[in-house]
């Protein structure tokens, strides 16, 4: 499988890491990713100790799921997901679980769900550095959510999920409007972002 040059130009980028994420997640039998997600869960769960409002994301097919780790949070924790309004809307985050299509056609809350400011927020990514500069799928959800939370003063703390193979040990260029990782969590490795 290709794994995308950090060189390249961020779109010619984006589209080779969705190959590679959409190839490597097709190769997984499905005991085997529940393995892997299994693992994903036991090392990111020490680190949400302390989190009240735990955010996370409704998987898309080849996206490493958060599920496992939400399904295991402790007393007095909430698990939150991204909810829209319509296409144009800023992203928020409401009272999980997901059960209605967003405007996308993917799983949201419910539109009646609490809106919710979550402390921590598990990130999906297609790829990203080791510094934590994160390439998502370009539409800026993401940065402009999370930007919105701590320019209101919220203390945010972003954990991005990935594939080992979506990390690139080179750095990639970030955009000034790009909100950085604080760590990344694989099957196999955490990572604390330096920046």
């Amino acid at each position: 499988m290709a794994v995308p040059s950090p060189s390249s130009p961020k779109s010619e980028l984006r589209s080779a890491a969705l190959a590679a994420r959409r190839d490597f997640a097709r190769t997984l039998a499905p005991e085997v990713r529940e393995e892997l997600e299994r693992k994903l869960a036991e090392l990111v769960l020490p680190h949400l100790i302390g989190a009240r409002v735990i955010a996370a994301y409704h998987p898309l097919k080849d996206e490493i799921s958060p599920y496992p780790i939400l399904e295991r949070l402790g007393h007095g924790q909430q698990a939150a997901l991204p909810w829209f309004g319509d296409r144009d809307a800023r992203m928020i985050w409401r009272e999980a679980p997901a059960v209605e299509p967003s405007p996308w056609g993917v799983l949201q809350p419910s539109g009646n769900a609490d809106a919710l400011a979550p402390d921590l927020v598990l990130v999906p990514l297609v790829f990203a550095d080791r510094a934590g500069t994160r390439i998502g799928h370009g539409k800026g959800h993401y940065d402009r959510a999370l930007s919105h939370l701590r320019d209101g003063g919220l203390p945010v703390t972003t954990i991005g999920l990935a594939w080992e193979m979506q990390i690139s040990d080179a750095a990639l260029d970030a955009d000034p409007w790009d909100q950085p990782l604080d760590a990344i969590a694989t099957p196999k490795e955490w990572i604390q972002c330096k920046r």
